[in-house]
């Protein structure tokens, strides 16, 4: 395993861009207005360095008829950088129920309307699930613009395998739910991807190795940006490295390498441990704890753990 370590990098940061340089070609924006198909335009936009916008994302966010967005704000300095003034109307949390009807209508008009999060690919850990789901069931068009993700900039950076990956979200805040939602996750052979906080981070690194074990794992923040920051080690390693140096700043990616390959205990030893844990855990919560220690099939030891006598 890698040692405990950081890798830095220095992308160039999107505030010190000059807008000139940032969105035109010489003498002319580097997006084109285009036709485009009445639908929902599913656009991701940069995670932090602005140049990681498409040149189809920017063409599609200034030929829309609107662009729905989280924060105006957020959206507005991404647009303002390279000279686009398509119109901008919130979609968040608070205001989805009432604004829906109305980007439905829109749609039911013949219009291209465009979907963004504040950064990276909306619906992962945003509010467009149910906009798209209501669109689809309208009976309209969802086109993805694909793009920036800091789900897969923080995978691919992490050095941990890829072939086979569970993406958790973001875990609870309390830690009874905490728990429970990472011994869900115990059994899965992959790697798991957490977006987390930084005020929660290292209470998450403690829980996530008292529940998994002590794997392999990356804490990866500020992705595309100046202070870009990579942290791999252990997951006990980097629970007391955050609980020591405090809360990191930032959007953090936390990559979690699956179980290890362990030699299957035998009868006896498994019995006893099962016998262990069962008061404790009860009969599920037993089989879900060994199963992520050894990588035995939950259902098999969940029937051992039935048939102990009592």
């Amino acid at each position: 395993m890698e040692p405990l370590g950081v890798r830095q990098t220095k992308p160039e940061a999107p505030e010190t861009q000059p807008e000139a340089e940032a969105a035109r070609a010489p003498g002319a924006p580097v997006w084109r207005r285009t036709p485009l198909d009445a639908g929902l335009h599913v656009v991701a936009t940069p995670i932090g360095n602005l140049r990681d916008v498409s040149l189809r994302a920017l063409d599609t966010l200034a030929s829309a008829a609107v662009i729905a967005c989280e924060d105006t704000r957020m959206t507005g300095r991404l647009l303002a950088a390279y000279g686009i003034r398509t119109t901008l109307t919130p979609y968040h949390d608070h205001n989805a129920a009432a604004a829906r009807p109305k980007l439905l209508a829109r749609l039911a008009a013949g219009e291209a309307v465009a979907l963004v999060s504040d950064a990276g690919t909306p619906l992962v850990s945003d509010p467009g699930y149910k906009l798209v789901r209501a669109v689809l069931e309208a009976g309209h068009r969802v086109i993805p613009v694909p793009g920036a993700s800091a789900l897969l900039a923080g995978l691919v950076s992490a050095g941990l395998p890829t072939d086979r990956v569970t993406f958790a979200g973001f875990l609870p805040a309390k830690a009874g739910a905490r728990e429970r939602a990472l011994r869900d996750l115990a059994g899965h052979q992959a790697t798991l991807v957490f977006y987390e906080s930084g005020p929660r981070l290292a209470a998450s690194l403690a829980a996530m190795a008292g529940v998994l074990g002590d794997r392999e794992a990356a804490v990866a923040r500020e992705l595309t940006k100046l202070h870009e920051e990579v942290r791999r080690g252990t997951l006990a390693d980097l629970a007391a490295h955050y609980a020591e140096a405090g809360p990191p700043k930032g959007e953090i990616v936390v990559v979690v390498g699956p179980p290890g390959e362990t030699e299957a205990p035998d009868a006896e030893s498994l019995d006893a441990r099962l016998a262990e844990l069962v008061p404790n855990l009860g009969v599920k919560g037993a089989a879900r704890q060994i199963a992520a220690e050894t990588g035995m099939p939950m259902r098999d030891l969940y029937a051992r753990a039935l048939a102990l006598p009592r």
